[in-house]
């Protein structure tokens, strides 16, 4: 008898997103799912992990069936509980499906690409998925190349210490899809902006806001392809060194 896939699933905005139920869904096709998120949304810490604080698991219902266990830490914190706590000995790890893209250096802030690779960390073949907008999203699309991707990322494995992050145009069908593409990283970032109010209590209070700028138009991009209306997908390692550097910084022969 064939061995029935293990599949873990994760995210950083909360058990209760719908982009996690829609994954969901789509996955428990292609074999066993494990759920372990976050009990809240936890966009953008990266990847924290949780040390002077106990983590606590509780189980979460979804229409009165057991759904997956929610977790008052962050997405790496859920990766880590999953393998080491729960017993969780996944084949393949999913994070998403992410309400907004995760493309040009937001892959720095996302606890959705963070939670991938923890996954990566422990070597399970790994890859996080985001759908390109915050407005009426439809995460059909996303869930069912999800479940195709995963059936090639199994058959053809990941190389050591290398995720895959996966961004999906939103479009209302999948007939408007041009395609996709392999990509790189772009380096497009936000103008940042803090906008300042008043809480009730007369109290100044300051909430991040911004757009993004700089977007490189090589074909090549993560960001271009989106706006091309192809599933970009990127390679992701985190070896932060710049080996083009390292000759250079040491003839500076800097000693103690």
């Amino acid at each position: 008898m064939k061995k029935k896939i293990k599949i873990l699933l994760t995210n950083d905005d909360g058990i209760t997103a719908p982009g996690l139920f829609a994954l969901h869904k789509e996955m428990k096709k292609m074999g066993d799912i494990s759920v372990v998120a976050p009990d809240s949304e936890k966009s953008a810490v990266g990847h924290a992990i949780t040390l002077s604080d106990p983590l606590r698991v509780s189980d979460y219902k979804k229409n009165g069936d057991f759904f997956g266990y929610a977790v008052n830490g962050t997405p790496a914190d859920c990766v880590k509980l999953a393998y080491w706590a729960l017993g969780i000995k996944p084949d393949l790890l999913i994070s998403g499906i992410n309400l907004g893209s995760n493309t040009g250096i937001n892959i720095i802030y996302s606890g959705t690409v963070s939670a991938a690779t923890e996954g990566v960390f422990l070597n399970i073949p790994s890859f996080a998925i985001s759908l390109t907008t915050f407005l009426n999203p439809n995460f059909s699309v996303a869930a069912k190349f999800a479940r195709k991707l995963s059936q090639i990322v199994l058959d053809k494995g990941l190389p050591e210490g290398t995720l895959l992050n996966v961004n999906v145009p939103s479009v209302k069908k999948e007939s408007d899809l041009q395609g996709v593409q392999i990509t790189r990283q772009g380096t497009a970032m936000y103008h940042e902006e803090f906008d300042k109010r008043t809480d009730p209590h007369k109290r100044v209070y300051y909430w991040l806001t911004g757009q993004k700028v700089k977007l490189e138009k090589d074909p090549d991009v993560d960001d271009r392809a989106i706006l091309n209306n192809k599933i970009s997908i990127t390679p992701v390692h985190f070896d932060l060194t710049n080996h083009d550097y390292l000759d250079e910084l040491r003839d500076w022969k800097i000693e103690y």
